[in-house]
Order: C-alpha cells, then structure tokens, then sequence
C-alpha cells in the first residue's frame, strides 16, 4: 500500500508540474488579458447579478434555480476539507509561501472561471423541470467531441463524489474524534452511518432539495467560521504585520523551516488552490449551468465571484488562524490538526467543538455539491433512472466508507485525477473561449446602453449546439414580457445594424 501511495505521489507530482501547471498559468493568464481582467474590472457586477430575480415559468414556477442558489451549491462544493485540511497541508509543505501563490492563482483563476461557467450556460440544456449542463455538454455540443465529454465525466464522478466526498467524510471523522485519546472502533462507524444517512435523505430530494440545504448552510458556516477566525487573529493582532512579511518573503525562496524549495512552494500553493476554489477545473460550471438567467456572462461572473470567497475569505481565515497562532511550523501536523492544533492554542478546548460544528457544515455542503456534480454528468452519459439510483447509492457508501478510511492514499489519488480534469477542461475552454469572449462583449454592451442583458442564442447565428435561449420571452419568463419585447427590439436592431 505505501508503494502505490508513494507512485500516486510522484506520478501526480509529475503531471501537475510538466503539463496542468503550465496550461493553467498560460490559459488564465491568456483569459485575463483578452477579457480585459474582467475577473477584477467587473466586481461590482458580481454582487448585482448574484441577487437577480429568477426567470418563471408561465405558471409562475421558478425556471430552475436561482443565481444565488447555483452560487451556494457551487460554494457548497468549494468550501469544505480544501478550505481547512488543504489549506493546513500547503503551509506544512510549502511554508507561509504557498498562501501568495494560492491568492495569485484565485485571481489568474477567476478568468478561467468566468469562461468555464459562461460556455456551460450557454450550452446548458433542459431536463426534468430544471437546467443542466458542465463542461461534458460543451464538449459536445461546442466542440462536437462527446467521446471527450463522456471521459471527462467519468473522471469527474470518480474525482468528486467519490474521492473528494470520502475526504470530506474523513476530515468530519478526523475533527470529532481529534481531541479524544483512544478512540472506540466503533465510534467511526457511527459518525459514517449518520452522515451518510443524512447524506441519502438529501440526494434522494433532487436538485431542488440540493439548492435549498447549501443555501441555507453556506451563509452559516461562512459567517460562523469568519467570527472564528476574526477572535483568533484579534487575540494576537501583532503579529499580523509578520505574517504577511512571511507570506510575500517565503513565496519566492527556500522555506528553510519546512524545508520547501520554491518550485514546490509554487506548486503546492497552485495544487491546493485549485483544490478549494476549484478555479478552471471543471466542476463549478456543472452548478453555474443549473441556474435560470437572462444572460449566461451572469453566471460566469457569479462563479468567478464564488472563487474569490473561497480563496480570499474562507482559506485565508484558515491561513492566518494557522500563521498568527503557530510561529513556528517545524515538524507542523498536516491537514486539519495544524489548523485544530491553532485554535485549541489560542481559544481553548470549546473551540474545537466549534471547529467540530463548522466543519461538519462545511464538509456535509461539499458532500452535497460533490454529488450534485456526479448526477449532473450520470445524465449526460445516460437517462436510465436506475442508473442515477446505483450512483446516489454508490455515493451514500462512498460517505460512509470515507468515515472509516484512511486519508492519504485518496488525497494523493485524487491530486491525479483532479490533474487530469483540469487538463481536459482547460484545454476545451481555451479552444472555446472566442465564443465567451463574444458574449462577455454583448453583455458589457447591453450594460452600457441602461439594458439588463438579456441573451438569445441568434446573436451568434454561427454557433451551433445551443439547445436554450430561443427568444427573449422564453428566456426571461411572461412575467418581464413588456421588457421583454422591448429588448428583443434592441437586439433585432443591434444585430441588424452593428457588429456581433
């Protein structure tokens, strides 16, 4: 078992360096300067289109769900063992340093996002009263290579609801039992029944029911964690100043505490990174499509909007917990015990029930946004329903299993597979973006002329493959149908006298 552990360590290793790292950096870094860094020039976008009313249906039902229920179940995913057991990992590793090198990649990450989640709602399509849609249908329908979308979706099903939800399951195991001594072997079996009782009660529900829980737990779990957070860096504020030094000094050179040479302080800064925010990876967009919008730039933006909460929030509360609490990380635990071992210092043995709390919530969202990812690529593959049942059972075991297993083997597994998502993902949407580019200009021309855009897919007669967008009366519900027709008018007249 430690030699498979060893080859899944430096066969991941290898891949992220020689080919995932090079294409994320070249294709962010590509995407920021041709969109005009629309991941920071169009902040303020992000807030007013992540409240928007949700179009309905002519009998008054939501279309699907609403912007800022795709933005909680894509944070739901986001937010868990990354945010805290990953964050923990990376400075154990790679030092103060790698904390640099995650922001640089969130925000280089946020323009990878916007496209990834701008070409997955164009190209979403309808089912069972909702939308769905991801990176396997652009593949299909945007580049015409469904054998690629049907390997990417079997990598993501491997990826997240399997080997990220036995993670979260993991750390949740790890956090209760963590300040206990001897731990009963039962007692594992127990917290892994509950969660994946829990878990099945949910996933049976549908997306709706999916939608409903992250909206309500990932507000909850952010602001409990901040508050957290917020007392531990206040009861040692002076040292804040040395922290950020540590962070900008050690991103550029040997750690000589832990031992990392900058190279792997850039990659375990970008690995890591990429785990939580999940920036350009693929797994987001499968959310950013279920959302009922009027323009699909909407959710490009609500989705960069989530990888920032991510990173610049939720993992740089765990980072500072850590820095401020713990000066010296010689010989540091890894994963969720340095970031345990941080509060416990500083606020005293109830704060690890807290932390307890907060990462239940925190891993039990990400479970949920994990198997939401699954189902949605399952019914890209195949309709049959029992299909989808073998797969939310499969799930439920996967919990439970995780609870019980240990983690060093999935984490290195996963690192792999998650490599190779990144891979086939960046490579579609680099070939796709002069579609998104396209969009984002239609967007930021109805902006300017006082509109709230409103997209119809004969604005790009040449692109094929969209199923959805047919008018604008479909796309923003009978109950805009006065605005409606105004801007169809606005449309016909752009498209007829301007430039696409």
């Amino acid at each position: 078992m430690d030699a498979i552990n060893e080859w899944l360590l430096t066969w991941g290793d290898y891949l992220w360096t020689w080919a995932v790292l090079p294409v994320v950096v070249i294709l962010g870094v590509y995407f920021t300067l041709r969109s005009g860094v629309v991941q920071f020039r169009l902040i303020p976008e992000m807030f007013r289109t992540l409240t928007d009313k949700t179009p309905r249906t002519e009998s008054g039902e939501p279309q699907s769900v609403s912007a800022f229920q795709a933005f909680t179940i894509s944070a739901a995913s986001r937010v868990g063992v990354g945010n805290i057991a990953g964050v923990g990992t990376a400075i154990a590793i790679g030092g103060p340093g790698a904390v640099f090198w995650m922001w640089l990649m969130a925000f280089v990450g946020g323009a990878s996002s916007f496209i990834e989640s701008s070409l997955a709602q164009l190209f979403k399509v309808r089912a069972d009263g909702t939308f769905r849609g991801g990176p396997a249908y652009y593949m299909e329908r945007g580049l015409k290579a469904r054998w690629l979308g049907i390997i990417f979706a079997v990598i993501l099903i491997i990826c997240f609801p399997f080997a990220f939800s036995s993670l979260q399951a993991n750390t949740i195991t790890a956090t209760i039992t963590g300040g206990m001594g001897d731990v009963p072997d039962w007692l594992p079996w127990l917290i892994g029944g509950g969660i994946a009782a829990l878990t099945a009660l949910v996933v049976f529900g549908g997306v709706r029911r999916i939608a409903s829980v992250t909206q309500l737990l990932v507000p909850i779990m952010a602001l409990a964690y901040l508050l957290l957070g917020l007392l531990v860096v206040a009861l040692h504020v002076e040292r804040l100043p040395d922290v950020f030094g540590q962070i900008f000094t050690q991103a550029w050179g040997p750690n000589e505490v832990v031992g990392a040479a900058f190279g792997y302080i850039v990659l375990t800064g970008v690995k890591r990174g990429m785990f939580s925010n999940e920036a350009g990876l693929g797994s987001a967009p499968n959310a950013g499509a279920s959302a009922a919008v009027t323009h699909p730039v909407k959710q490009g933006l609500v989705q960069t909007l989530g990888v920032y909460f991510d990173t610049f929030l939720v993992c740089s509360i765990t980072a500072f917990i850590i820095l401020v609490s713990v000066p010296d990380l010689a010989g540091a635990t890894r994963g969720i015990g340095l970031t345990q071992g941080a509060l416990t210092s500083t606020l005293g043995s109830w704060a690890n029930v807290a932390l307890s709390v907060i990462v239940f919530l925190l891993a039990f969202s990400s479970i949920l946004g994990n198997y939401y990812y699954g189902q949605s690529n399952i019914e890209f593959m195949t309709k049959n329903r029992s299909v989808l049942t073998g797969y939310r059972l499969l799930v439920v075991a996967a919990v439970l299993l995780g609870s019980i297993a240990t983690a060093d083997l999935v984490w290195n597994f996963a690192d792999g597979v998650m490599g190779l998502m990144a891979l086939l993902n960046l490579v579609a949407i680099g070939l796709l973006s002069p579609i998104a580019f396209r969009l984002l200009k239609d967007y930021t021309r109805q902006r300017r002329e006082g509109l709230d855009p409103v997209f119809t897919r004969n604005l790009l007669p040449d692109v094929t493959g969209v199923e959805c967008w047919e008018d604008s009366l479909t796309v923003t519900g009978p109950i805009s149908v006065v605005t409606s027709t105004r801007q169809a008018k606005k449309h016909r007249d752009h498209l007829h006298g301007g430039t696409q």
